[in-house]
């Protein structure tokens, strides 16, 4: 039996009375009922956002800018109505406050009372950002809320290009202000290098009187300077004359004094030295008798010490030969060496005593030697110091008449000195006077000079910088200001536009609804014939006959699906048959991949359906970009088919680039192919029945 004619039976069977056919003709219908009436109620949300109510707080307070009067707030909340794009309301911050939060309101545009004056706040250079306040309530609908969001920045957009527009045109009117302003100062600067000119001639006769007078004055300084080092030499010879007379004076009575002194009190001084030289002999004596008995005495310790270790031995020996214990003898030995060592301490400070007993004798011996030089010496001393006592009175005599003449001799020249430094200080004044005039009249002839310079270049300068400030007119004036406020206008270009939300949404829609189609048709569609299986037809034959009436029927499905969502609906594809190519694709891959999964697991099959089902639903990116999705998921978007349904009618319906069509298509084969081998494999193990087989657990 072919595929053929086990299809042509299967369809037979299929559709044997009224209520089969009916249940087919349902089953043809699913995906467009799911497809469509989603479509349908989704086609255009965003032309309806009309009939969504939303609210306006307008709390501005006009603000004033200049001599204009600038109502901002009252000119958002009637923009906002004359857009359309919500029901807008004006109320009052309660009534929007409750209607936001039992969803009376949709959300709430509120602005502030202080909107017009932070608009108009950089015209006094204290600039402050208004505020749009935007209220919403995602219980009531998140995308709405988000649609707010776009409305409000649309709004802010719109009032930052007329703020802009106004700050831009008083900037501008304010060159032409510059402009007549510079004319003006230019004029200014010329009668200014007119007057400094004239200064400039005075100052340089000024600068030639005074160039001489200080010529002058410092001939007169020069002299006066000469006087002043004379006079002030001679003073300071005096002086010093005066100071060192005074001294000598001083000092030779000092010495006289203290040579007396001296001389008195060194009379008994031979005797007295004489004493002294035989009282240090009589002790260097007794010191060295001490030191010959101490150096005995140390040398007999010693020898005592050094000979102790032996007679410890001795006395030991004899201890032994006297047969005393060996345990007495020790404890007789170890109180010996009891005794012995505070000798052998005292020994040590003995011998100690002894090294310094020695350099005692040996120092008094020298302090003896110098006493007899001394005491030898000391009468020539004497004599030398009466001689000297007689010269230092008669110095003393004579600087006390030296330092009498110095003192004369010294005040006459300070008061010569006095007066020289007076005429000097006068000369230098005068003279720092006139040099201070005269540099003052050559800075002022150089100030002038600059001031003239300086006023010719200023008046230039303002004649050309007035040239350059613009002084647009009026017309060129709000062109300018136009384009200042909004330089940047955006030219969207659209490869391939979708014509509205339900548009964008149809190429996810369609391919979902022919699985769906294609998983319900499995639900009163049996995949393998059971006569066929008990018959000698190939296994491919048997596996074939039985996908090609849900293939017919899934082809009806995408019929069905097309000519509702373009006929219907409203959707427009650019490519049209291909379109509909892909929908045929999409659902022979569909009906025979499902149609392999239910004849090789049965049960099973259909629960895999249905969780494949769901994974391509979050994978396939059908709304957001697969990107978007976790990162896990983009692996199934990879394997899945849904994705590249999407993909392939994205380029048709849209008029997308076609160069990737040919991989979606592979896609499909690849799980048709799948779909078939699964059935096969059916078919062929299909033909063994068993007692599960025949009563199975779970039968769906």
């Amino acid at each position: 039996m072919t595929a053929i004619k086990l299809a042509v039976t299967e369809t037979r069977r299929l559709l044997s009375g009224a209520l089969p056919k009916l249940a087919m003709f349902a089953l043809v219908l699913v995906p467009v009922l799911y497809s469509a009436t989603y479509l349908y109620a989704n086609w255009d949300p965003y032309g309806n956002l009309g009939d969504v109510k939303a609210a306006i707080v307008n709390e501005d307070v006009p603000a004033t800018a200049g001599d204009q009067t600038v109502a901002a707030g009252a000119d958002v909340a009637k923009n906002l109505k004359d857009s359309g794009t919500f029901d807008f309301e004006t109320t009052s911050a309660a009534e929007a406050a409750a209607g936001v939060k039992d969803g009376t309101y949709a959300f709430a545009v509120t602005i502030p009372a202080t909107f017009s004056q932070n608009l108009t706040s950089a015209a006094n250079f204290d600039p402050q950002q208004a505020v749009l306040k935007v209220t919403t309530n995602d219980a009531n609908n998140y995308l709405v809320g988000t649609i707010a969001d776009k409305v409000s920045t649309t709004v802010r957009e719109s009032v930052a290009e007329q703020v802009g527009e106004d700050a831009a045109n008083r900037f501008l009117l304010g060159f032409s202000d510059i402009h007549g302003k510079l004319l003006e100062a230019a004029d200014g600067a010329g009668q200014l290098a007119s007057g400094a000119d004239q200064l400039k001639a005075g100052a340089d006769e000024l600068k030639a009187g005074t160039a001489q007078a200080k010529s002058g004055a410092d001939e007169l300084v020069t002299g006066e300077q000469k006087l002043v080092d004379g006079s002030q030499e001679l003073n300071a010879g005096a002086a010093e004359l005066s100071s060192g007379a005074d001294q000598l004076a001083t000092g030779a009575g000092t010495l006289a004094s203290g040579l007396q002194q001296m001389e008195d009190q060194t009379a008994g001084l031979p005797a007295a030295t004489a004493k002294l030289a035989d009282g240090a002999q009589q002790v260097a004596d007794g010191n060295a008798k001490i030191s010959t008995v101490s150096g005995e005495v140390a040398s007999a310790a010693q020898s005592a010490i050094d000979g102790a270790p032996q007679a410890r031995a001795d006395l030991e020996a004899q201890l032994q030969q006297a047969g005393v214990p060996q345990e007495q003898i020790d404890q007789a030995l170890a109180t010996l060496d009891e005794l012995f060592n505070p000798v052998q301490d005292a020994n040590t400070q003995l011998q100690t005593a002894n090294s310094q007993i020695q350099q005692l004798a040996s120092g008094a011996q020298q302090v003896a030697d110098g006493a007899d030089q001394l005491a030898a010496s000391t009468p020539q001393l004497t004599d030398a110091i009466s001689q000297a006592s007689t010269g230092a009175d008669q110095l003393s005599a004579g600087s006390q008449q030296l330092a009498s003449g110095a003192q004369e001799l010294s005040a006459g020249a300070s008061e010569l000195a006095t007066g020289q430094q007076q005429a000097l200080d006068g000369a230098t004044a005068l003279a720092s006077g006139l040099g201070q005039l005269d540099t003052g009249a050559g800075q002022l002839d150089d100030g002038l000079a600059q001031l003239a310079s300086g006023a010719h270049t200023l008046q230039t300068s303002l004649s050309d910088g007035a040239a350059q400030v613009p002084d647009p007119d009026d017309p060129t004036r709000t062109a300018t200001a136009d384009q200042i406020a909004n330089p940047v206008q955006v030219a969207n270009t659209n490869l391939a536009k979708a014509a509205n939300y339900g548009s964008g949404l149809a190429p996810y829609f369609l391919g979902l609804s022919l699985w769906v189609g294609a998983f319900t048709l499995f639900l009163i569609v049996k995949p393998l014939s059971n006569r066929a299986l008990a018959g000698y037809a190939p296994r491919f034959a048997t596996a074939l006959g039985g996908w090609l009436p849900t293939a017919v029927l899934g082809l009806l499905q995408a019929g069905a699906v097309y000519l509702v969502a373009t006929l219907a609906v409203g959707l427009e594809p650019v490519n049209g048959w291909l379109t509909f190519g892909v929908l045929a694709a999409t659902a022979l891959s569909f009906t025979a991949f499902l149609h392999g999964l239910n004849a090789k697991f049965g049960a099973i099959g259909k629960f895999l359906g249905l969780l494949l089902l769901i994974l391509q639903l979050v994978s396939a990116g059908g709304t957001f970009p697969w990107e978007t999705t976790p990162e896990p998921l983009h692996a199934l978007h990879a394997v899945l088919p849904l994705g590249y349904v999407v993909d392939a009618l994205r380029s048709t319906i849209y008029g997308g680039s076609l160069s990737g069509i040919g991989v979606d298509f592979g896609v499909l084969a690849i799980y048709l192919c799948v779909g078939l081998a699964l059935s096969t494999w059916a078919a062929a193990s299909g033909r063994t029945w068993s007692l599960k087989r025949l009563r199975p657990e779970l039968e769906l």
